[in-house]
């Protein structure tokens, strides 16, 4: 079995209407919408809700169904261009909730209520809509570079956004808790396309590979026979290679992480945050057990040590 060498939330969303995703829950009641958001379409952000405040849980749901729905905008819609019409909803919708003047679908209520009560940053949420609208454009990637620029506007800027929840903005600490958030959300992105590898493999509208070409392309993956379903033995294998190298470079991010987390001490308050990287250890510990055969069911369904793993976590402050 091979082992990692140390140093070394796209999990397939269920596809729904936009116009039913803007009534249920109605804009009577945002808080409700956004948590049954991310409820339906992201566990463990779920889980680690427990772990925010009550006073901040309102902007953390917010802003975690914020993501959830543009993470879902491939899946729920035909063609590019419909695509590309649902950011623009969206980069105007920042650009009223920045002004006072969101429109009336729950999200942006909830995202206005977050921006007046902890003044997050629309650059932040923009950042997110450009990083998707272009992943809509280019949905994968040749290099690690790409990618790992790809996450830092996506999964590591959305950690960025949660920081004013639970950390003062002029803590003396900022700049290395930004510096070890980035690193876990690149770990998360990672993580998250190995976890819909299978997926976009053999269900999704538009099959793709979602591994970097430079990394299939270095273990000899035909990248043909891998997505007609009918590769032989020795390209499964190949794959599973690729795998390993892609699962290396996640666990890579989340030990630098780990280091970063250590240097500044494990503040308590700022924890929560760290709390995704609980479900990206369980997952590349799981993939290295069944050695990095991505098509294992173990590491297909959710763990269900994943909520005791997570409170430990909270507790002793380490991930």
């Amino acid at each position: 079995m091979k082992r990692f060498i140390p140093k070394c939330l796209t999990v397939r969303l269920g596809r729904r209407s936009y116009a039913q995703a803007a009534t249920q829950g109605g804009s009577s009641d945002p808080l409700a919408y956004c948590r049954n958001v991310v409820n339906q379409y992201d566990y463990e952000s779920w889980l680690c809700s427990y772990f925010y405040s009550r006073d901040v849980q309102p902007a953390y749901f917010a802003l975690k169904a914020f993501y959830v729905e543009l993470a879902m905008v491939p899946e729920s819609v035909s063609n590019t261009t419909l695509g590309l019409m649902r950011m623009q909803f969206w980069r105007d919708t920042i650009k009223g909730v920045a002004n006072d003047a969101p429109p009336r679908h729950p999200i942006a209520l909830a995202l206005h209520q977050a921006k007046r009560q902890f003044n997050i940053q629309p650059y932040h949420l923009t950042r997110i809509i450009d990083a998707r609208e272009e992943e809509l454009r280019n949905p994968t990637h040749q290099t690690m570079a790409s990618l790992t620029s790809h996450a830092e506007s996506t999964s590591s800027t959305l950690l960025y956004a949660l920081l004013p929840l639970v950390s003062p903005p002029n803590s003396s600490i900022s700049h290395d808790i930004h510096h070890a958030a980035s690193h876990l959300g690149i770990s998360q992105t990672i993580v998250t396309l190995l976890r819909a590898l299978p997926y976009h493999l053999t269900t999704a509208r538009n099959k793709t590979l979602v591994i970097p070409s430079e990394i299939t392309a270095k273990h000899g993956v035909n990248q043909e026979l891998i997505l007609r379903g009918n590769a032989p033995e020795e390209q499964r294998e190949r794959l599973q290679e690729a795998v390993y190298e892609f699962a290396c470079a996640a666990n890579d991010q989340l030990l630098t992480a780990r280091e970063m987390w250590e240097k500044i001490g494990r503040p308590k308050d700022v924890m929560p945050i760290f709390l995704p990287a609980v479900a990206v250890s369980s997952f590349l510990t799981r993939l290295e057990r069944v050695n990095f055969n991505i098509f294992h069911l173990d590491v297909q369904l959710k763990s269900w040590k994943l909520p005791w793993q997570i409170y430990t976590s909270y507790l002793r402050r380490k991930f």
